[in-house]
């Protein structure tokens, strides 16, 4: 099914992206790619986004099979047959599994994409993170336009 398929791409972008961060960047390194905006930053994070609930190894266990189970189910139920339904749901899964695999194998989650937005310096993320939120943010759009079309 071509939504799991996205979803394993974005798997495997991930984690490429990733072991080669961990293999040629030290800890806390910083090369710039665009000078003041764009930046590879080699940083870890044992909590969820911008390091929120640090170190609840276990919460975010039980919390990701919990998200797992349920996106699956839907799409199993309707998002193979709704195209924005099933994308949104196939970048969820890539992404949830792209930093579920971290913390499982290394215990912390490797950020790496450094964006300064006029002088505010965003929070360093990876590719899982951006699937995460593309993928909802095309979940927001399903259902506002889901709802449209029933009114």
């Amino acid at each position: 099914m071509i939504y799991y398929a996205l979803a394993g791409l974005v798997l495997l972008i991930d984690q490429i992206s990733k072991w080669m961060i961990v293999q040629n960047m030290a800890l806390g390194q910083s090369i710039a790619i665009i000078p003041g905006l764009f930046y590879l930053t080699s940083i870890r994070n044992n909590g969820a986004a911008w390091s929120i609930l640090e170190g609840q190894f276990i919460f975010f266990f039980i919390i990701t099979i919990i998200v797992l189970v349920a996106v699956v189910y839907y799409m199993q139920k309707i998002g193979r047959k709704q195209p924005l339904l099933g994308t949104s749901l196939g970048l969820i899964i890539g992404g949830t599994l792209g930093n579920f695999l971290d913390r499982m194998l290394r215990g912390e989650v490797v950020d790496f994409i450094h964006v300064y937005i006029i002088h505010y310096s965003f929070p360093v993320f990876n590719i899982a993170d951006s699937s995460l939120c593309i993928g909802v943010i095309l979940l927001i759009m399903y259902l506002f336009l889901d709802g449209k079309k029933e009114q």
